[in-house]
């Protein structure tokens, strides 16, 4: 990314990384040059030709794990892995270039669920839904305790809204992203997903026992967006998109668990088969 790239723009949404707490923890190096250093690369850019306002689009995870807590804009971080703590180092970097013509704006997502072409079957109510329509069961693997706050991508995408308010509220300011009704356990979230998904059952792994980690987490968020809710008992059932999707493309075990939708998978391959280098670039590219 260089200087022509955004010259002329009014703002820039900063959604690119690795995206999540696994595959984060691939190689915590290429975290913390892909999540961080090259996120404040760009926003320094941005800045330098005149951007106005810079959008990051970071995470809840920065939070780590709360218990049964819930928590606000003003909690403490308690960032637990190589991504949690990409996403503070972010942050804090944005602040120092906060000014007169400058407005970073830090969007603290929840965990996401939803449809999309490229859809992504680490996260939970995305993952729980394949299971289930694929093998008849909603399959956990600990006791279903720990706290999830969720929110539905199309929510996450109304929160650009930040791009129209005026300055003075949203400059250098962060929010969580979700509303706080929807946080739940995993056991409820199972529980929302066998009420969708016809004649499957929950099951337990062997092991399962309490756990806790950057998911044990209840957020309690400012913007309040017209939400979409993934209980079928619900006006929005979201979670019945996400079974319907699986429907009509007939999926399979092989598609949720094999490197087509899994983004640690797929890297993992490429990275086997000789595609990417050891700075996840592409082996072959002109040099």
């Amino acid at each position: 990314m260089e200087k022509p790239d955004v010259a002329g723009f009014d703002a820039v949404i900063h959604l690119a990384g690795l995206s999540n707490d696994v595959l984060g923890e691939l190689n915590p190096s290429w975290t913390y040059e892909i999540n961080h250093a090259a996120s404040v690369r760009l926003a320094e850019i941005a800045k330098s030709v005149g951007v106005g306002r810079f959008i990051f689009a970071s995470s809840c995870s920065l939070y780590g794990a709360a218990g049964d807590a819930i928590l606000d804009e003003q909690a403490p971080f308690n960032p637990i892995t190589a991504y949690a703590k990409s996403k503070v180092l972010v942050e804090r970097d944005l602040r120092q270039l906060a000014g007169d013509g400058f407005s970073p704006i830090y969007l603290r997502n929840a965990t996401a669920y939803g449809v999309s072409p490229r859809i992504r079957f680490d996260l939970v109510i995305n993952n729980l839904t394949a299971w289930a329509y694929a093998t008849g069961a909603v399959h956990l693997k600990s006791d279903g305790t720990p706290w999830r706050p969720v929110v539905h991508i199309g929510d996450i995408s109304r929160a650009a809204a930040v791009l129209a308010a005026p300055r003075d509220i949203v400059h250098d300011q962060a929010y969580n992203i979700g509303v706080d009704s929807e946080n739940y356990t995993i056991r409820e979230l199972a529980a929302i997903v066998q009420e969708t998904v016809p004649n499957c059952e929950i099951r337990y792994a062997d092991n399962a026992g309490p756990t806790s980690g950057p998911t044990g987490l209840r957020l309690a968020s400012t913007p309040r967006p017209s939400q979409r809710t993934p209980s079928a008992g619900m006006p929005d059932v979201e979670c019945v998109d996400i079974y319907h999707a699986y429907r009509r493309t007939g999926l399979g075990r092989d598609d949720y668990e094999g490197p087509k939708f899994q983004r640690l998978a797929q890297l993992q391959y490429l990275l086997r088969a000789g595609q990417l280098d050891e700075t996840l670039r592409w082996a072959d590219r002109a040099v």
